[in-house]
Parts: C-alpha cells; sequence; structure tokens
C-alpha cells in the first residue's frame, strides 16, 4: 500500500522562537504532518503586517525544521513559502500569542498578520492567542489539533483566515464570532533621560464597547472565540452609493 504524503505545516508567531506557546502549537499538529517552525528571533509584537524590504534578512537554522528570523512574522511566512518550504505549505498556524488579538487589535497584530500573509498566498492560516500566556494550553492543543486536521482536508474559502481566542477560567464551548470594537486609551509618557534627551513611550489601558455576537463578548463569557476574517476590505454599501451619487453628477 502507498504511504500517504505528510502535509506541510508551518508554525510562526510575533513573540519569537524562544515563546512558549509555539512548542504548544508545535505538540498540537506534530503527528499530523511535516512541521517546520520559522519564527522571529526577536519579539515582533505588534509589528503588523510590515515586511523587510530590499535589505538582508538573517536566518538561523536551529534544529532540524526549525529556524529562527531576525526579521517580522510576514518575513517567516514569506521566507517560508519562497525559499524553505518552496510554494508547499499546506497550512499555517501563527501564536499561540501572549496576549489576546480581539477587535482592532487584528490590525496591529504580527500573529494575526502572518496568517494574513498565508491567506494572500492562498494557503490555509489561523491565528491563535491567549488572553493569558499558558492558561487553558491542554484544551488549546486539543482544539488545534482538531481544527488543523479539518483543514488540511477541508481547507478554507479563498482570502479567508481564522481568527482564534482562548478565554481564562473554565470554557464553555466555542463560538463563532464578528469582531468587536476595542478601545485604546493611548498615551505618549514624555521621558527626560540623563542628558535632557527626550523620548515617549506609547502606552495606556485597553477597553472594549460591548457588543452581541463579538469576539469579546464570547471571551469574557468563557467560550473560545473564533472569528472568521475576509481580505476583501471593499466597502461595497459605500461603492454602490458613489457610483450612484456620481452618476447623477454627471462626473462618470
Amino acid at each position: 500500500m502507498k504511504r500517504e504524503k505528510l502535509k506541510n505545516i508551518l508554525i510562526t508567531n510575533d513573540d519569537g522562537i524562544k515563546a512558549t506557546g509555539l512548542h504548544t502549537l508545535y505538540d498540537a499538529v506534530k503527528d499530523i504532518g511535516k512541521v517546520y517552525v520559522i519564527a522571529p528571533a526577536t519579539d515582533q509584537s505588534a509589528s503588523s503586517h510590515s515586511f523587510t524590504l530590499r535589505k538582508p534578512i538573517k536566518i538561523c537554522n536551529i534544529k532540524n525544521r526549525w529556524f529562527s528570523v531576525e526579521g517580522t512574522p510576514t518575513d517567516c511566512v514569506l521566507i517560508a513559502h519562497h525559499a524553505i518550504i518552496k510554494k508547499s505549505i499546506n497550512l499555517i498556524i501563527s501564536g499561540i500569542n501572549n496576549g489576546p488579538n480581539l477587535g482592532d487589535d487584528v490590525l496591529y497584530s504580527g500573529t494575526v498578520a502572518a496568517a494574513i500573509e498565508g491567506a494572500i498566498l492562498g494557503i490555509p492560516a489561523i491565528a491563535v492567542s491567549y488572553l493569558k500566556d499558558g492558561v487553558n494550553t491542554e484544551l488549546a492543543t486539543k482544539l488545534i489539533h482538531n481544527l488543523a486536521r479539518h483543514l488540511l482536508k477541508y481547507g478554507l474559502t479563498k482570502k479567508t483566515l481564522l481568527n482564534i481566542n482562548i478565554p481564562l477560567g473554565d470554557i464553555r464551548g466555542i463560538k463563532f464570532t464578528g469582531l468587536g470594537k476595542r478601545i485604546y486609551n493611548d498615551m505618549a509618557i514624555k521621558i527626560k533621560g540623563p542628558s535632557n534627551e527626550v523620548t515617549y513611550t506609547i502606552d495606556g489601558e485597553m477597553e472594549f464597547e460591548p457588543k452581541r455576537g463579538s469576539d469579546f463578548e464570547a471571551v469574557y463569557e468563557g467560550y473560545i472565540s473564533i472569528t472568521p476574517l475576509h481580505l476583501d476590505m471593499t466597502h461595497y454599501q459605500e461603492l454602490a452609493r458613489f457610483r450612484k451619487s456620481f452618476a447623477k453628477l454627471g462626473l462618470l
């Protein structure tokens, strides 16, 4: 009997190659595919979808199919796709992030950006985050294992990715959700150095707006939140409205 070829799974993150969540992902899927771990050498949190353009990127082969990259999560996916795994990735899993990626967080998150890059390349991709690092690890491992098996078999709709958040405490179940609204109370904190040089630190508290059916509602009620995200950012109602308005004005 012919042995079935193992599928290639890429694991990455934005917390860096030494992050515990990365090893949790590896343990979750190591027996269902040929797993490559290609992650930033250092913490790249909040790097969003940035990538290194026209500059050398250093790569270190740590051990068999484990690589650290002196770059961003997007760099990791691009290097994996074009150079290391060579356009044969079947699934990308990014995380497990130390901290939530809910609502508008997805616009800043390097964890989610890696999954977005996968979707751009036509590869099924998921981003996974803890509300608190290492809490509910056993359940997260089981979920990712089962979900990875499902996606390797059935895939995802084109230009779509899944954003998953694992809550604290007892898990009540899983909810499929929409993105909620994050409120950033950011402050630019001024700091004077010993030579009177001035620097600023961006920091502050975060809140969210209560919204039925949102990822925030789900995780803070004890449910795992799974949010399908789509890369088409076109606002089709506004598109139709502008076409109609401009046609009436004779501008089209």
